[in-house]
């Protein structure tokens, strides 16, 4: 169903992108998707999609920091994640045995 109203959308802005019917063909596409926007039925849906992103909003930033997390130690090589480094320089020499642990 997402990929639908997404398609159908890109469909709407491609042609009033590349329309060559003039301003009253615009003003026409414009006016039905005003209507559209403003109904009842698309504005319940919408207030219950923007409830459902901001009751799942806290647990995705936390999975995502989460990942970065893990991506950030596999990167630098060490075991633990989420550590900050004071501003020493690295050597260079921390890359040999790091698969190993990258493999969490």
């Amino acid at each position: 169903m997402k990929g639908k109203i997404l398609f159908v959308t890109g469909l709407g802005v491609g042609y009033v992108l590349g329309a060559r019917a003039g301003r009253e063909r615009y003003q026409l596409i414009k006016k039905t998707a005003l209507k559209f926007w403003n109904d009842p039925r698309v504005q319940q849906q919408v207030d219950t999609a923007e409830a459902f992103v901001k009751d799942k909003a806290p647990d995705v930033a936390e999975f995502v920091a989460d990942g970065a997390k893990k991506v950030v130690a596999q990167v630098t090589g060490t075991t633990k994640p989420a550590t900050r480094r004071s501003t020493r320089k690295s050597t260079g020499s921390s890359s040999t045995g790091s698969s190993s642990a990258a493999k969490s």
